[in-house]
């Protein structure tokens, strides 16, 4: 039987702009996403968070809102895995590239690029979320 993996997604959102990585690594190899990744064992979501948003993104991220848990058996195709979205406010650090990443960026809530996973879709749940839908 195989298991389901957990991972973590974080929306970082400032002054009307998203931070995304451009992927490294199938799946969605050369595309946009939220920073995320696995949850290691005996870690926390919200620990996991914190630790993926340092390691793709050279950020330090702060508080965290849960979005949501997206948990579709489709929406990734190396197998089920369900994600715990976050949004996570910005404590320090810069921006910069990981070996994860090929490219770190803010763009424009209203001029986002064609998203890896459902990550669309996380983002429209938080921003109705924020707008208070």
């Amino acid at each position: 039987m195989k298991a389901i993996k957990v991972t973590v997604d974080i929306l970082l959102e400032d002054a009307g702009k998203i931070l995304l990585v451009k992927r490294a690594y199938p799946p969605f190899k050369g595309k946009w996403a939220l920073p995320g990744g696995y949850i290691e064992y005996g870690e926390t979501a919200e620990k996991a968070a914190i630790r993926e948003a340092k390691e793709e993104t050279g950020l330090d991220v702060g508080q965290q809102d849960t979005i949501g848990v997206y948990s579709d058996p489709r929406r990734d195709q190396r197998g089920h895995q369900i994600t715990i979205a976050y949004k996570a406010k910005k404590k320090g650090g810069k921006i910069k590239e990981s070996k994860e990443t090929k490219e770190t960026k803010m763009w424009d809530i209203k001029k986002l690029p064609k998203l890896a996973f459902d990550h669309s879709k996380i983002i429209k749940d938080a921003l109705r979320r924020k707008n208070g839908a």
